[in-house]
């Protein structure tokens, strides 16, 4: 008899666990999550910062909610067929009972993991300049809460004090987020230098996130999988990449219209492909078979 399928959280873990560099695609709909599956991921990423300019038309200074978030993961996950999300959880909102909340919204919602930050709220991204982050006593109890909340998701503690208070600050805070239970460690904006220093504070056994994204400047001329490998980071996400991509690729098209009066030979997925992405296929066998069944009564 073979046992249940592992759980998304479950492969999350899995893959945290590893020895492989995994890289994270950002998702943002159910389009764009059944590409990732198609192109191999074994884990995607839903940013507050593509969610707050997708959904809301705003930069990511803390005007979307975890419960916006959630929302838009009830649109993705289903599309993942299994494949983990793992989802930014900004500051949770709050203090540790807004956490708290958080945390169980994001696992009624398919989400298999989060990062959750030590930023002031309302937070902005964190390679704005002007950021501020709690102290160590009310970051720690953040990351506390979610992973004492009882959802069993992968709890990813981020600290940005790297840019506001240095590399002690970061070695404090990330002690602490791993003393009360934080499954790995994400410290945003540093190098394989600050990394490493902090991997040699903690010693083996902490996996890291590592972030490759655009805000942060050119992706392309960054770490090599085995430089991270070496220093204990397990998954990387590129939470803005697709989104980046999409948005020039649209504009390319609706310039053309405006200009042409059609879209012309501006590269786009054949129509075709994208209802065979969303399975239509599969629906109109379904269509049939129920239509069969009806009519042999």
């Amino acid at each position: 008899m073979t046992g249940r399928p592992a759980s998304p959280t479950q492969r999350l873990r899995t893959l945290l666990a590893g020895d492989d560099v995994v890289h994270l695609p950002g998702v943002y709909d159910a389009v764009t999550a059944r590409l990732a599956v198609r192109a191999g991921a074994q884990a995607a990423c839903l940013s507050g910062a593509v969610a707050s300019a997708v959904g809301l038309g705003l930069p990511d200074l803390g005007f979307v909610h975890g419960s916006q978030i959630a929302d838009r993961a009830r649109q993705v996950v289903p599309s993942l067929g299994g494949v983990p999300l793992l989802a930014d959880a900004d500051t949770g909102y709050g203090n540790a009972l807004q956490a708290r909340r958080t945390v169980l919204d994001y696992a009624a919602a398919g989400i298999a993991g989060l990062h959750l930050e030590d930023q002031v709220s309302p937070k902005r991204c964190g390679h704005m300049s002007g950021k501020a982050v709690v102290d160590v006593v009310e970051a720690a109890s953040r990351v506390r809460a979610v992973v004492e909340a009882g959802s069993d998701l992968v709890v990813v503690a981020r600290t940005d004090a790297l840019s506001v208070e240095g590399i002690d600050s970061v070695v404090e805070r990330a002690r602490a987020f791993v003393e009360v239970g934080a499954d790995a460690v994400f410290v945003e904006g540093a190098g394989l230098a600050e990394l490493a220093r902090v991997r040699d504070a903690l010693g083996d056994g902490v996996p890291f996130l590592a972030n490759r994204s655009e805000a942060g400047g050119a992706v392309s001329d960054g770490p090599s999988d085995a430089d991270y490998a070496a220093l204990g980071v397990r998954l990387v996400i590129h939470p803005v990449s697709a989104m980046l991509a999409a948005a020039a690729a649209v504009g390319d098209v609706y310039s053309t219209i405006m200009r042409d009066g059609h879209a012309g030979s501006t590269p786009r997925m054949g129509w075709d492909e994208l209802t065979d992405l969303v399975g239509l296929g599969d629906q109109l066998s379904l269509e049939q078979r129920y239509a069969e069944a009806v009519s042999a009564r």
